[in-house]
């Protein structure tokens, strides 16, 4: 018995009608009608009854459909089954996130999800810097942004990924129509830092930085947020750094009486980095992932 006999067995059960069922198949009704006789003879039973009006099924013909569809239900789906057994199984990779990710950058990071998509599924995870750093280093994360400079583990890769010119936040009532800012203009407010500051090496070296600049005078926000430290400099008291594009999503914790311009004579950047452990990324799980990351960022961007 040919599986070719079961398909065209299964095509006349279905149509009822030797001509249709030949049409389907692309082939005259005439060797069909041979092919279900070869059948018939080779399994002993007659499958359909035939008159010049009529195609019925018999009682074997009855029993044998359900086989002879279980059959090729099997045979066609060797194909895909086949690629699912030896594709490789898609893995959930967790990607720490801080705040403020700029979107030229997530639209960077949507092109590596993409990329890596057939092997990978690719999460986002929300944090502060410092503790997505941790979570790489022992394994809870695959991979993270981070504002850089950061310590920690020594086998941690870092791969530059972006650089963003800070701006100082300003009430705007006391600089109205400012294009720019000079340090000395800021003098008599305090500096309120950002929610990171107390944790993060690089705002902890902005903040002596400023104070080696002349600006002394400091507010300490207990659990500030980015809203809070905008109120802040909204009211009058003070002022903080932020990102100076104005596509970046800190612009959204801006209130009326704020303003983000450039420093005239301070050029404060911050970094960003993509950071892996080295063993997973040379010749281990993350190894895919490390090298598409180094082509979609082998120019890091710069706003």
């Amino acid at each position: 018995m040919e599986l070719l006999h079961l398909r065209y067995f299964a095509a006349v059960a279905q149509e009822l009608n030797f001509s249709t069922a030949a049409r389907k198949l692309h082939m005259a009704a005439s060797p069909l009608s041979r092919r279900i006789k070869d059948l018939e003879n080779e399994l002993g039973h007659r499958l359909f009854d035939r008159d010049t009006h009529h195609v019925r099924l018999t009682p074997a013909g009855s029993a044998l459909l359900p086989i002879a569809r279980g059959v090729l239900e099997q045979v066609d789906s060797i194909k895909w089954r086949l690629d699912e057994t030896t594709r490789p199984q898609r893995t959930t990779l967790l990607l720490g996130v801080p705040t403020g990710i700029h979107p030229e950058l997530r639209e960077r990071l949507d092109a590596l999800a993409e990329r890596v998509r057939d092997r990978f599924e690719v999460t986002r995870w929300p944090g502060a810097t410092d503790r997505l750093v941790d979570a790489v280093c022992d394994g809870r994360l695959a991979l993270t942004l981070a504002r850089l400079p950061v310590g920690g583990d020594p086998a941690l890769e870092q791969l530059p990924v972006m650089s963003e010119r800070l701006g100082a936040v300003v009430p705007r009532d006391k600089f109205p129509g400012r294009e720019s800012v000079a340090l000395a203009e800021l003098a008599d407010l305090a500096y309120a830092g950002s929610p990171a500051a107390g944790t993060h090496a690089y705002f902890r070296g902005l903040d002596q930085q400023l104070s080696d600049l002349g600006i002394k005078k400091r507010i300490t926000l207990n659990s500030a947020t980015f809203d809070g430290v905008s109120e802040i400099v909204s009211s009058g008291l003070a002022f903080s750094l932020s990102m100076l594009d104005p596509k970046s999503p800190m612009q959204n914790y801006r209130l009326d009486n704020v303003a983000v311009l450039p420093f005239s004579d301070f050029h404060p950047r911050l970094e960003t980095g993509l950071l892996w452990r080295q063993d997973r990324a040379h010749g281990g799980d993350l190894e895919e992932v490390a090298a598409t990351a180094r082509e979609i960022f082998a120019e890091p961007l710069h706003v």
